[in-house]
């Protein structure tokens, strides 16, 4: 056999020490690490022995890698800072934008206040519960806990939704329901379903600022309809459909994220009308309904699943940990949607997630769960309410429910001003204009009230305010 030129043994050398630094750099090897042993790294790279001998050597001699006698090689305890010195970090000069409150209320560390973010705190969720439904999962057949999960998701959690369901008027079969890995993979589905780039979508101003997100990622165009104490401003709604035939119309019903207002039944008929005039579909998220006290108008149900799709999910009442979403809708786009789900994530939601939230839903500690957030939330809404006002900070309307208010700031403020030198002071807000696709809502600013207890959140805003 020829032997290799010198040449050629210099590049595989290289090749070797550069796979070794490629894997400590992405962190595959961390500090003492075992390196792979010299005769299968030789294998797996398709060199010789001798090759990774002299690599190893030479990354010895770099400081990278350590040998320890009669053992083999292993990182060094110098070769990257501490994972927790390297983290990454919220980019807190990054323009104030629909991702910005997302990445700044995920991405910063417990010592962070978050008045500005969309779940409520640890203390508020049912975590006994869910620990007694994952010790109960934990005796559950191998399969539960091993294989992909159903199509359509658990048929047990399918059956309570559809419960629920029933309980305001709408009346579904199976055929009609599917699960998903979360709320925001439902509506991601159904824009890869309904939708083509360019085409027009219609959203309330202010809406949900991920909904904005998701549909920038979509490459639609948006256009808004302003939102009302009861509903959209039904004539400007009739006028933009009209003109610009959006394919979707996008909103929260019960409790409107993030104004806190409920759609009146005499503005849910006009919606729908326009719908069947001008071929509209609307998705409705139904995430905040358990927040109610009595329960509104819904679309879905005064539409019967024609041209509304419903969709939610239980990160809010229950857990954003522990994540499943679902989407109601015609028999045969659900079969379209199954589909997808499976094209772009093999299967669907997790079983363990399903059975986990479906047993602490059918359990009598949830309905006593939600009766408590409800007044839990009560009081808070009144207690920070009255606390903004102190400091001239008005709330637009008082919400039936929820953990919302949508506050006017004092006259002269920039809310994405306010967000930006709060943050200073390790406090998140939710400036106006992220949820504002007509860049309208600078004066105004989302507050959640379940996090916004602690009394550094208004001496932060004060400051702030004052600047």
């Amino acid at each position: 056999m020829q032997q290799p030129s010198q040449h050629s043994k210099a590049t595989r050398t290289a090749d070797v020490m550069n796979a070794i630094r490629a894997r400590v750099a992405s962190r595959a090897l961390v500090a003492d690490d075992r390196l792979p042993s010299i005769r299968s790294f030789a294998a797996s790279m398709g060199v010789s022995p001798s090759t990774v001998v002299e690599a190893y050597d030479r990354l010895v001699a770099e400081g990278l890698i350590r040998a320890r006698p009669g053992s083999g090689f292993y990182v060094s305890a110098t070769a990257l800072p501490p994972l927790a010195l390297t983290k990454d970090q919220p980019q807190r000069d990054r323009a104030v934008d629909p991702f910005w409150v997302s990445r700044q209320s995920l991405d910063t560390d417990g010592a962070t206040l978050k008045p500005g973010c969309g779940w409520l705190p640890a203390d508020w969720m049912p975590t006994e519960a869910l620990r007694r439904a994952f010790r109960s999962l934990a005796r559950a057949e191998d399969a539960v806990l091993s294989d992909y999960g159903a199509t359509r998701g658990s048929l047990t959690l399918r059956r309570i939704l559809m419960a629920r369901f029933a309980d305001e008027g709408l009346e579904l079969p199976p055929e009609q329901l599917l699960l998903t890995a979360s709320g925001t993979q439902a509506i991601d589905l159904i824009c890869r379903f309904l939708l083509r780039p360019g085409d027009s979508v219609l959203v309330d101003d202010p809406c949900y600022f991920n909904f904005r997100a998701l549909l920038r990622a979509h490459q639609v165009k948006i256009v808004s309809v302003p939102y009302t104490a009861s509903g959209p401003d039904v004539a400007r709604f009739e006028a933009v459909v009209e003109a610009e035939r959006p394919r979707l119309y996008v909103t929260n019903s019960a409790l409107h994220n993030p104004t806190g207002a409920t759609l009146s039944p005499q503005t849910a008929h006009r919606l729908l009308n326009a719908a069947a005039t001008y071929d509209l579909t609307i998705v409705e998220d139904d995430i905040f309904a358990d927040f109610e006290p009595e329960p509104s108008a819904r679309l879905a149900a005064l539409d019967g699943l024609n041209r509304v799709i419903r969709i939610g999910s239980f990160s809010k009442t229950l857990s954003a940990g522990v994540r499943c979403g679902f989407i109601a809708a015609r028999a045969d786009w659900i079969e379209d949607l199954v589909d997808l789900q499976v094209a772009t994530g093999f299967g669907g939601p997790s079983a363990v997630a399903t059975e986990v939230i479906a047993s602490v839903l059918a359990s009598g500690f949830y309905r006593k769960h939600v009766e408590e957030l409800r007044r839990r939330l009560a009081r808070a809404r009144r207690d920070v309410g009255e606390k903004l006002q102190r400091i001239g900070i008005e709330p637009w309307l008082m919400p039936r429910g929820g953990f919302y208010l949508w506050c006017r700031l004092p006259d002269g403020c920039d809310s994405a001003d306010v967000a930006r030198t709060a943050l200073s002071d390790n406090v998140v807000l939710a400036p106006g204009n992220v949820f504002s696709a007509s860049q309208s809502a600078a004066a105004f600013m989302r507050f959640n009230v379940a996090q916004s207890r602690d009394p550094k959140v208004m001496s932060a805003l004060q400051r702030a305010i004052r600047q």
